[in-house]
């Protein structure tokens, strides 16, 4: 059985079909059934403007819904799906059903009443059209993962880069944030002043937040989830945090190939708009200890899902799946990176990556966000490291007296 909201001029209802795979007509067949408005008075669409229609003239043209012979699925309408109904004339509506309170019946609150709306179901498309990675950033995040790490511990970082107006996100650089990693659990220790200087830097090269990424460990390799309740709070979190529609979350692990080998995989999500409701309006259970499976999210409150009510979401409810794809990034990724246990980030580093790179121009030598995040230490967020960036930005010289200045903070290593 599948159920359909109809959302009409009286409000919101619910039809019941019966067969799992239905099509236009059936579905018109149950609203005349459950709703009492005859077949040849309904206009259906998928479009809600469809409710501002006021005469005859502009209903006839929404037809994406006229043809009974279509199935809801090519419509993609599925279980749990709004559509929309105009009709002319008059029904009576149906008043809901009155249960007794006491050992008759139980008694109906507000929040049961708001768990009976709160439905959670499959998000089938992402608000990001695809996601672009900077192939020498990626690397450089999974071959510290992979190399130093082996994939043991966890390790995340916030992706920074540009969104497109027709939804493509590119990410051209990753901070690493002061972090803690085990088997299965990473505890970022954010730091508001570092994410300071990162944020002036982005906003310099004309980026921003995107998106967080992490990697699941070996350990987590045989367990039946895609990400587990812990990884899904902490990505909601922090996708509720960013404010962005098209907010990206991707996982980075080791997968066995065909020759028995192990390859490291990236896999990109959003976390779907119910579930970044029902985060901030706080229905996720936080203690995590209180669940003991981890494909299951628990809810303060009760849901529905599919026809049951629940306090237990399987996880996979709540990714809705993005495109990947790879890119060459205006910035290198050759400088150390910060906040990596056993690699401090120096002076030192600083006048060895100059040293290299004498064969390239200044602003190609600067043009990375961790060099310029270790300069932002030292020199003015408020106007030199703008006119750094602005540099980098438009690949323009640098001004002599930066130079000078940059060479001889290299030099005092």
């Amino acid at each position: 059985m599948v159920v359909i909201r109809v959302r009409s001029r009286d409000g919101l209802e619910r039809v019941s079909v019966e067969n799992p795979r239905p099509t236009v007509g059936q579905l018109k067949s149950a609203i005349e059934s459950h709703l009492r408005v005859p077949i040849h008075a309904q206009v259906l669409s998928t479009d809600q403007k469809l409710l501002l229609a006021k005469n005859p003239g502009v209903l006839n043209q929404f037809t994406d819904m006229t043809d009974p012979n279509i199935a809801l699925a090519s419509l993609k309408i599925s279980h749990g799906s709004i559509v929309f109904l105009a009709y002319e004339g008059e029904r009576k509506i149906e008043g809901p059903a009155f249960q007794p309170s006491g050992s008759f019946g139980k008694k109906m609150t507000i929040d049961d009443m708001i768990a009976k709306q709160m439905r959670v179901s499959r998000q089938e498309n992402p608000h990001c059209e695809l996601v672009s990675f900077d192939r020498d950033a990626a690397n450089a995040f999974q071959l510290y993962v992979n190399e130093s790490l082996a994939f043991a511990v966890k390790r995340g970082g916030i992706m920074y880069g540009t969104v497109s107006e027709l939804g493509k996100v590119e990410v051209d650089f990753i901070y690493e944030p002061p972090q803690q990693g085990a088997e299965e659990n990473l505890l970022l220790m954010r730091d508001s002043d570092e994410e300071k200087y990162v944020d002036a830097i982005a906003l310099g090269l004309g980026m921003r937040k995107v998106g967080y990424i992490f990697t699941q460990t070996i350990s987590q390799d045989n367990k039946d989830y895609t990400m587990s309740n812990a990884e899904v709070l902490q990505a909601v979190e922090l996708q509720a945090e960013g404010d962005l529609k098209e907010w990206v979350t991707a996982v980075v692990k080791l997968i066995v190939n065909e020759d028995g080998g192990m390859d490291v995989h990236f896999e990109a999500f959003q976390m779907s708009d119910i579930c970044v409701r029902l985060f901030k309006e706080g229905w996720f259970e936080k203690d995590l200890s209180k669940v003991n499976d981890p494909k299951l999210s628990r809810m303060n409150k009760d849901v529905v899902v599919g026809v049951k009510d629940t306090r237990d979401v399987d996880n996979d409810f709540f990714l809705v799946v993005v495109k990947i794809s790879d890119h060459q990034g205006p910035l290198s990724s050759t400088f150390p990176i910060e906040n990596r246990v056993g690699f401090p980030v120096t002076m030192n580093a600083l006048k060895n990556h100059l040293d290299r790179s004498k064969s390239v121009p200044f602003v190609k030598r600067i043009s990375n966000f961790h060099l310029l995040l270790l300069l932002s230490r030292y020199l003015d967020i408020n106007s030199d490291i703008p006119a750094l960036t602005a540099c980098v930005l438009s690949q323009a010289t640098v001004p002599e007296g930066y130079q000078l200045l940059i060479e001889s903070l290299a030099m005092s290593s």
